[in-house]
C-alpha cells in the first residue's frame, strides 16, 4: 500500500512538473494556462493555473489530499518563503557551531587585552 501511494505521489509530480513547463503565458491578461488535459490533476485544456490578482492558485497538496494521500506534508517541500529543505537542514538538524575564521579569532584576542586606543581615542589628527 505504501508503494502504491509512492509510486501514485511521483506520477503526480511528474504530470506536475509537466503542467507547468507546458503552460502558455499570456502576458496580455497575465495568466498562464494549461495546454494539455491532465485528469490526474483535475486540471483540463485551457484552466487558468497561475494569475496575477484576485486568483487562488493550485496547490499540490489540495491535489495529493483529494488522491486520499496519507500524510500530504511529507511529499511537499517547505515554502520558498521559509527557506525550503537547505534552510531547514542548516538551522533544525545541523547544530554544529560554526567555525571561526581566523579574522574572528584574532579580533576576539584584541578585544581580551584591551589595546589603548591610538591618539587617546580621538582618531587621527589631519594637519
Amino acid at each position: 500500500m505504501v508503494m502504491d501511494q509512492k509510486a501514485l505521489v511521483d506520477e503526480l509530480k511528474t504530470e506536475w512538473k509537466k503542467l507547468w513547463q507546458e503552460r502558455v503565458d499570456d502576458k496580455v491578461r497575465a495568466e498562464g494556462i494549461a495546454t494539455h488535459d491532465y485528469s490526474i490533476l483535475y486540471v483540463e485544456r485551457g484552466t487558468i493555473i497561475h494569475a496575477t490578482r484576485d486568483y487562488l492558485a493550485l496547490n499540490f497538496k489540495d491535489i495529493l489530499q483529494q488522491h486520499q494521500i496519507e500524510n500530504a506534508e511529507r511529499y511537499i517541500p517547505p515554502s520558498q518563503a521559509v527557506g525550503g529543505w537547505n534552510k531547514f537542514v542548516k538551522t533544525q538538524i545541523t547544530k554544529q557551531p560554526r567555525k571561526r575564521r581566523r579574522a574572528e579569532v584574532y579580533l576576539a584576542e584584541k578585544t581580551e587585552r584591551r589595546q589603548q586606543p591610538k591618539k587617546g581615542g580621538r582618531g587621527w589628527l589631519h594637519k
